[in-house]
């Protein structure tokens, strides 16, 4: 069932819609310019799952990965203070700050999550990356509640920073600034009366969060301090989300973007192969723009890179032909995960 029809795959159409924004800011994206390491990733990240990694020459790989290592914060030099490291979301705040204000150009934890997976799928060996000073910049996010802040200069704690938090852990193969007691049990309290996990405790279940807090747990190998009523009470929240495509939250329209989210969720526990494989698809393909390429959150509307590359995910974890696989806990393909583990081998030896 889930490669029925897939002459529908526009594939040669998403490969250019992805190298033109690697290629240049569209105007109608110029509010996101802070936060271009991101749709760097998006882009990055769906040319990998299409296997279509080799369409960035050698050239535009060199560039995007000297970008990219010019956005890493480092260390004070006076002080030593590695406490803002991390890598900015674009080159645009990449200017010279007085002293009563340098701590505006400091590192952001999503944009230091989706930077280290480009340099990941672009082949580098992060052998440019402090690791100690990344490290370090993870450990002053971290709240005492057990969540994580984006950025020092000031941001929400959530969720999603925990999440990202823990892959930049995983990826430098480094723990010593994440607190995973702490972090699981903001996670567990997180836990909605519907099993559902939300951004922080007493909020609503949400698929988007409840994704990032169990990766969590999966990449801190603490899945199992769930207990048998919370894993089958997940699995069941989870595979409630399907309606043909998956919603986010109950009562809410479908959303490509959920096919990622909450399939990689149900992935993670062993239980996407609880939901009908077909429906998922058909309604993914209808948010796709046959013409320019891309996928939309819903039929009939505007495409975005996000969209795009969590259409294209979802896609693979139901096996989609033509796709590379994904590995879920860190939302990046089989092939970057596997150049990643050489990498700590390397490390280690």
């Amino acid at each position: 069932m889930n490669n029925e029809g897939n002459k529908d795959m526009a594939h040669r159409q998403h490969v250019k819609y992805f190298m033109r924004f690697l290629n240049i800011l569209p105007s109608s994206l110029s509010s996101h310019d802070t936060t271009r390491v991101t749709i760097a990733y998006f882009s990055v990240a769906g040319l990998d799952v299409l296997g279509s990694i080799s369409a960035i020459s050698l050239d535009l790989r060199s560039r995007i990965i000297e970008w990219l290592y010019r956005l890493q914060v480092h260390p004070d030099k006076e002080t030593g203070d590695m406490s803002l490291c991390g890598f900015q979301g674009s080159s645009t705040i990449n200017i010279r700050l007085d002293p009563d204000n340098n701590q505006f150009r400091c590192g952001h934890l999503a944009m230091t999550y989706t930077g280290l997976c480009i340099l990941l799928a672009l082949g580098d060996d992060l052998s440019r990356i402090n690791r100690t000073a990344l490290i370090q910049g993870v450990k002053a996010l971290q709240t005492d509640e057990g969540n994580f802040s984006a950025t020092l200069s000031g941001c929400e704690s959530d969720m999603r920073f925990v999440y990202c938090a823990a892959c930049i852990s995983y990826i430098l193969n480094d723990w010593s600034g994440f607190d995973i007691e702490k972090a699981t049990d903001y996670v567990i309290k997180s836990i909605g009366y519907d099993y559902g996990i939300a951004q922080c405790p007493e909020l609503e279940s949400h698929g988007g969060t409840t994704f990032c807090a169990l990766a969590t747990l999966a990449l801190t190998d603490q899945l199992d301090k769930l207990s048998e009523a919370q894993i089958d009470g997940l699995k069941r929240w989870l595979v409630y989300r399907q309606i043909d495509g998956f919603q986010g939250r109950p009562n809410k329209p479908v959303d490509t973007c959920y096919s990622f989210w909450v399939g990689a969720s149900l992935k993670i526990l062993n239980a996407l192969q609880l939901t009908n494989y077909g429906s998922n698809r058909r309604y993914v393909y209808e948010t796709q723009d046959m013409v320019v390429g891309g996928f939309s959150k819903w039929p009939d509307t505007c495409t975005d890179p996000m969209h795009t590359y969590l259409g294209l995910s979802g896609l693979s974890l139901i096996g989609e032909s033509g796709l590379l696989e994904i590995e879920p806990r860190l939302n990046i393909t089989k092939r970057a995960y596997e150049h990643l583990k050489c990498l700590h081998e390397q490390w280690v030896s």
